[in-house]
């Protein structure tokens, strides 16, 4: 049934959903790795769409800026479309120097500076962290297949802009990844019964100045992809 945010029918999400943040790249996924796929949303201009990745059934599905916006799409494929396992896939900041551009790295759970969960957890601190069984099976799935990736802590914040001096405290506590949407997704995907792990290619290195253009962010990242895709295969 459609949602006030999702036009979709009931039945056309797979359980098993892929979600990067800009539409183009979900449409990329669906062109360049899914079989048989069809457009299942455009409202909003977040465009889903599902298919087949080695026969198995995949919905892709964009779903914005923020923990505001990706826990509201988030929290309607769960109750709505009976979606039960969501890989993020998206980019990220890095602060660590053995962390480089493009770089893949695997969140094993997700600090923040958002009030998102505390409002929600009685206003305590809410420990959100991926699925296990995802988070192995995304592992296995990079040695198999000579991918290297990072595993760690992730910090989510509500400012794309950092100031310098939290940066050094990321820095210190060995923060891998920096986004604006795990911490929130995961928190979600624990209240509703679902299961949910974020993978992200490092787009900025904040310390080094280094970033990949916008141009490159929508059409790109394809070892991330593929392991995202070889994972959902095992989940």
């Amino acid at each position: 049934m459609p949602t006030f945010h999702i036009s979709s029918k009931k039945g056309d999400f797979s359980d098993t959903i892929l979600m990067p943040g800009d539409p183009i790249r979900a449409k990329y996924i669906a062109k360049n790795y899914l079989d048989d796929f069809k457009k299942i949303n455009e409202t909003r201009l977040m465009l889903a769409y599902t298919g087949y990745y080695k026969n198995k059934k995949i919905s892709v599905m964009s779903h914005g800026i923020g923990i505001p916006s990706s826990a509201l799409y988030v929290k309607e494929l769960i109750s709505y479309y009976n979606v039960k396992k969501i890989i993020r896939i998206g980019t990220c900041g890095a602060i660590r120097h053995d962390i480089k551009l493009r770089d893949i790295v695997i969140s094993l759970g997700a600090s923040t500076d958002s009030k998102f969960n505390r409002i929600r957890f009685n206003f305590h601190d809410y420990a959100a962290i991926a699925d296990f069984e995802m988070t192995y099976n995304a592992f296995l799935t990079a040695k198999k297949n000579n991918i290297k990736v990072h595993i760690g802590n992730f910090f989510t914040t509500d400012s794309f802009y950092t100031d310098d001096s939290m940066l050094n405290i990321l820095n210190k506590y060995n923060i891998i990844g920096i986004d604006m949407e795990t911490a929130g997704i995961y928190s979600v995907a624990a209240e509703f019964k679902a299961k949910a792990l974020s993978i992200c290619t490092v787009s900025d290195h904040i310390f080094k100045k280094e970033f990949i253009s916008s141009k490159d962010r929508e059409s790109s990242f394809n070892d991330m992809i593929t392991l995202s895709l070889e994972t959902a295969l095992l989940v």
